[in-house]
């Protein structure tokens, strides 16, 4: 029988946006790949991470062909491979860490599946409250979806702008957690302005969905931070976090103090 701390990890995540609706604030949620720069100071950055004001963070597992990341978190990716950072090493590094942030597993299909059938209840044990796959949309495997959403971690889905409202439905009514928002279409990175459609996309998906909306992609600047924030429930970002990371785990915790300040101002 699974224990209470598996059953129940996935409240994480539901019980920190609930506690942010109260509170009237945006969810910052910050993307790392575990093992970048390296293993020790994998673990040190989420600490920092988490410190800085982090509600959220996506844990990225390495995976040697990351065909929707843009070149700052591919080259990350690789680092972090040459170091035999492993779906496995990513569960170590987030038991490590013992953040107060619920922790996302963000990981390409292969990786989870290689790991075996209790890998949803290791990365529970891990601390890992979520799980987002990127390369799995609704639909394309029912079996493993349903494994997924039956597990113990929130099972978080990804919607492209391009997206039809009757689509946002669906993908939404087979997630939980939060739903993430692409902004543009395209790799990761940081851009410099945001999608000009992208307040009519959020309120296109608000009109399907009770599940909080947080938008990723490009963002990367507080004032990107807190434009996002007026219409989302929360902000995501990944590659400005991982470049700074690569200069320094200080240079990362500044940016995110930056952009928890920002935000709260939206």
């Amino acid at each position: 029988m699974a224990s209470a701390s598996v059953t129940t990890s996935a409240d994480a995540l539901a019980e920190r946006f609930a506690l942010l609706k109260r509170q009237g604030r945006r969810a910052l949620v910050c993307y790392a790949t575990a093992g970048h720069p390296d293993p020790e100071a994998s673990v040190a950055l989420l600490r920092a991470l988490d410190a800085a004001g982090a509600d959220v963070i996506e844990l990225g597992v390495p995976f040697s062909d990351p065909l929707a990341d843009g070149p700052v978190i591919q080259a990350s990716s690789q680092q972090a491979l040459g170091h035999g950072v492993t779906l496995d090493r990513t569960l170590a590094i987030a038991a490590a860490a013992k953040v107060r942030a619920p922790l996302v597993l963000f990981s390409y299909l292969n990786p989870v599946m290689a790991a075996g059938p209790q890998v949803l209840q290791r990365a529970a044990r891990a601390g890992i409250g979520g799980v987002l796959i990127t390369d799995l949309p609704v639909g394309a495997d029912p079996e493993r979806e349903r494994w997924l959403a039956n597990g113990p971690l929130a099972f978080i889905r990804l919607v492209a702008p391009t997206t039809p409202a009757n689509r946002m439905a669906e993908i939404s009514r087979h997630g939980s957690g939060f739903v993430y928002l692409i902004s543009r279409l395209g790799v990761t990175g940081a851009q410099a302005t945001l999608a000009a459609d992208l307040p009519a996309t959020v309120a296109r998906l608000r009109g399907v969905t009770d599940l909080p909306v947080c938008v990723g992609f490009g963002i990367s600047t507080g004032e990107q931070a807190r434009a996002v924030g007026a219409i989302a429930d929360g902000v995501v970002v990944g590659s400005a976090i991982v470049r700074a990371a690569g200069e320094s785990v200080e240079a990362a915790a500044t940016l995110v103090r930056g952009l928890r300040t920002a935000l709260d101002s939206a």
